[in-house]
């Protein structure tokens, strides 16, 4: 059966899905494409943090797949999107050797890489970057070498750095009391360089702070979102559901403060997956492996009012 948002793409003209590549390091960097039409916006989605794929679903339990839903309901908007596989997962996974060997320079690398190729197979004079959770910051990163971007979208980003954002979790979590000290020593040591021995740490940390990551830990930590955001000279736009339990409506003032001309769109009962949920955490966290509910009306329409304007 066809999906309304779906048939919704199809009336406004978008042509089927279509796999697009730009060029890696090593190999190909993959990705989707919805063509939206000729001289349409086009708006380049950057994934989240960790093993997230093109559609926003994670093996780590996220099924929600909000890229691509957001990617939809844009079509039906007359805007096109192409969202992406980061280097080394997914479509992506020959791009390099070992996708845990990577900075958020890298990234942004990749997201100059993609414009460039959305640029020359389209024509577009621009493209519109959008980055999600910590695409938020990989955007926020990119748009220091601003070549063929239109303007920036930070959705659901974190306003202060990871460590501040990494603490706050694992406090606001009580059941987190029995590993709460050595979490906070170990984000400590790897905000000052340090590595962290899983032997030292209880229960599932070790997973949380495998040796592979850290590298990446490291340089991910010595980044400041508002700083960055400070310093961006495209529009930009900053989006936060309020009942995400990752990122707060903090995070998204600190961003607008720190850049006095960007639009903030802070959007009530929605979470860090873009579905309308409510702040009951059992509630909240099982909309994240439910693709049939659609992402919130009001992001799409902040999106799409931006890039349009």
């Amino acid at each position: 059966m066809v999906t309304g948002l779906i048939l919704a793409a199809a009336l406004a003209g978008a042509k089927p899905p279509i796999e697009v590549t730009a060029a890696g390091p090593q190999g190909a960097l993959a990705g989707t494409m919805i063509d939206a039409g000729k001289g349409k916006p086009i708006v380049l989605i950057i994934p989240g943090s960790g093993p997230t794929d093109r559609d926003g679903n994670s093996p780590l339990g996220i099924t929600a797949a909000p890229y691509r839903l957001l990617a939809e309901a844009l079509a039906a908007k007359g805007i096109s999107t192409v969202r992406i596989d980061k280097r080394g997962m997914f479509g992506s996974k020959t791009a390099v050797a070992d996708g845990n060997k990577v900075t958020i320079a890298d990234y942004a690398g990749d997201v100059a890489n993609w414009v460039g190729t959305i640029r020359k197979q389209t024509g577009a004079k621009c493209v519109w970057v959008l980055g999600h959770s910590e695409g938020s910051l990989v955007a926020l990163a990119a748009a220091q070498k601003p070549a063929g971007v239109c303007g920036i979208v930070s959705m659901s980003g974190a306003g202060r750095k990871l460590g501040d954002v990494m603490r706050e979790q694992f406090r606001a979590n009580p059941a987190n009391a029995p590993i709460l000290e050595p979490a906070l020593k170990a984000i400590a040591a790897l905000e000052a360089g340090r590595d962290v021995s899983p032997a030292d740490l209880p229960g599932p940390l070790p997973r949380v702070f495998a040796p592979q990551v850290q590298g990446y830990y490291k340089d991910l930590l010595s980044y400041d979102p508002a700083k960055l955001a400070a310093s961006v000279k495209l529009p930009l736009l900053i989006v936060q559901g309020e009942t995400d339990l990752q990122t707060k409506v903090t995070d998204a003032k600190a961003l607008a403060a720190a850049q006095p001309k960007a639009k903030l769109v802070l959007v009530p009962g929605v979470n860090h997956v873009l579905k309308v949920a409510p702040l009951d955490q059992a509630a909240n966290i099982a909309t994240y492996a439910d693709p049939s509910l659609p992402v919130a009306p009001e992001i799409v329409d902040a999106v799409a009012t931006f890039v349009k304007r």
